[in-house]
């Protein structure tokens, strides 16, 4: 078998060395950028294959990473979600097959945010709320939303409208700031958890709660008199809680009084028909004895407390003697208790019987 005149271990026959096609490369690679074509001048450098392996190695090295105790990493392999790592010293598969997004799970986020409502009486507030969270969840919290933290601004300034919508002014400004915020901290988180944010809501606080500038001084105006009514009302029922015990002790007394001296006139009305009727039988049998005792009565009683004397002297030779300083003393004792001796007369004046009609001719 004939090879046309060459020997079959001629080096033409033999494939390229490695060295070779790097080389041709390496001289493409400098005419295109500029560079010169005539490497027989240049000192020949370390193999291709070296530089390559380095490179590959060095690549490989950039697939280190460290995940803290509070973190955790998300590995994503051509964009797409492909594992959660744990913490501790890891390795992905480099950039651009795989890259790893590290998210912190323990650390508290804090923003405050201020928000103009109005109230459930139509009162305009304006709210400084103060939202504390953690990332929960790093998948979700990386790919169910495009910008969770722009998610959790606009769910909590919804929550606090709705919650205060319900609620009127006075609660919001004084003992009801920790039950408001209770109420938007479980509104927050349920619409985070319906929209899968991966976000865990762990303090809400009212901060502060006031009106805006430019309907400060109506509105304090409003208090004012919203204040000065409710003290007014405490003074009228402060007033009424001191005046109708008063007057209801002194109409249950006025009663109790009325039914005494009602008790008393219908017992002396009774005792007078008592003695009248026994003053009949007598006056039955013995009318002059009777009419002529009833005259003496009257008469003492009438000039009982005179200070003047009658006498009879006619068919008497009897000398009298008239007690002058008594009669003084008694004329002084009845000036002084003149008011009492009215009184008295007032009330035996009611209970006063018929008089013989001798006793109204003396007078």
């Amino acid at each position: 078998m004939t090879n046309n005149g060459k020997s079959p271990w001629d080096p033409k026959d033999q494939p390229p060395d490695l060295d070779q096609i790097v080389e041709e490369w390496q001289k493409r690679f400098n005419t295109l950028f500029g560079g010169s074509s005539k490497g027989s001048t240049q000192k020949k450098g370390p193999p291709a294959s070296l530089l390559i392996v380095l490179g590959l190695f060095l690549w490989m090295l950039t697939g280190l990473y460290q995940i803290d105790d509070s973190e955790r990493g998300v590995v994503l392999r051509f964009g797409e979600y492909n594992q959660t790592t744990t913490p501790g010293l890891r390795w992905h598969i480099p950039w651009p097959i795989e890259s790893v997004e590290i998210v912190n799970v323990n650390v508290v986020n804090r923003f405050k945010q201020q928000t103009t409502m109005l109230t459930s009486d139509e009162n305009i507030i304006v709210v400084d709320l103060v939202v504390q969270y953690r990332k929960t969840n790093p998948v979700d919290y990386l790919f169910n939303v495009r910008d969770p933290e722009e998610t959790l601004s606009e769910v909590s300034e919804s929550a606090i409208r709705e919650v205060a919508g319900k609620t009127d002014l006075d609660f919001i400004l004084t003992e009801g700031r920790s039950s408001i915020a209770i109420q938007t901290q479980s509104v927050i988180q349920n619409t985070l958890d319906e929209y899968g944010t991966g976000i865990s809501v762990t303090q809400v606080a009212l901060q502060d709660a006031n009106f805006p500038v430019q309907v400060e001084d109506a509105v304090q105006d409003a208090i004012k008199a919203r204040e000065d009514k409710e003290r007014y009302a405490f003074e009228a029922e402060a007033y009424a809680n001191d005046i109708v015990p008063k007057a209801r002790g002194d109409a249950a007394k006025m009663v109790q009084e009325a039914e005494a001296y009602k008790a008393k006139v219908i017992a002396d009305s009774e005792g007078e028909a008592e003695r009248f009727s026994k003053l009949l039988v007598e006056y039955q049998k013995a009318p002059e004895v009777t009419r002529e005792r009833l005259y003496i009565d009257a008469i003492e009683n009438v000039y009982g407390n005179s200070n003047k004397v009658l006498m009879d002297s006619d068919g008497s030779g009897n000398l009298m003697y008239l007690p002058i300083d008594k009669l003084l003393q008694q004329n002084s004792t009845q000036k002084d208790n003149s008011v009492n001796t009215e009184t008295q007369s007032n009330r035996s004046s009611s209970s006063t019987t018929t008089q013989d009609p001798r006793m109204r001719r003396v007078r």
